[in-house]
């Protein structure tokens, strides 16, 4: 994850309220849509990096949230969206998704020409 204060000088974001561990309740506008999604959560906690992100009505797009990796991520990490066993699903909003990196591990990457 980018340096607090890396973040923190995105236009595209408004900081609402930090944390120990991260920050919420957070927005930034997107002009192209001229919608604004709202970043639910962002957190640094417990081994994992990580950004949640929702609009009221519909879920993210695949570019929104390339939107969202490039304002929380460097260009060269890579992050994953976790489909979990269904035992394990926890939904709280219906409209939010989630992009987590682990801080002390390599996400393990499928050959280029897959992805």
């Amino acid at each position: 994850m980018k340096h607090l204060d890396a973040i923190k000088a995105d236009p595209r974001l408004r900081i609402r309220a930090l944390g120990e561990d991260g920050g919420h309740g957070q927005s930034f506008f997107n002009l192209a849509r001229k919608e604004i999604f709202a970043v639910v959560v962002f957190s640094w906690g417990g081994g994992w990096d990580h950004v949640s992100v929702s609009f009221r009505t519909r879920c993210p797009t695949w570019s929104e949230m390339c939107v969202v990796k490039d304002i929380f991520f460097r260009d060269d990490e890579c992050c994953v969206e976790y489909h979990p066993a269904k035992k394990d699903y926890v939904n709280v909003h219906e409209h939010c998704l989630h992009i987590w990196k682990p801080q002390d591990a390599e996400l393990p990457m499928p050959p280029r020409i897959f992805v």
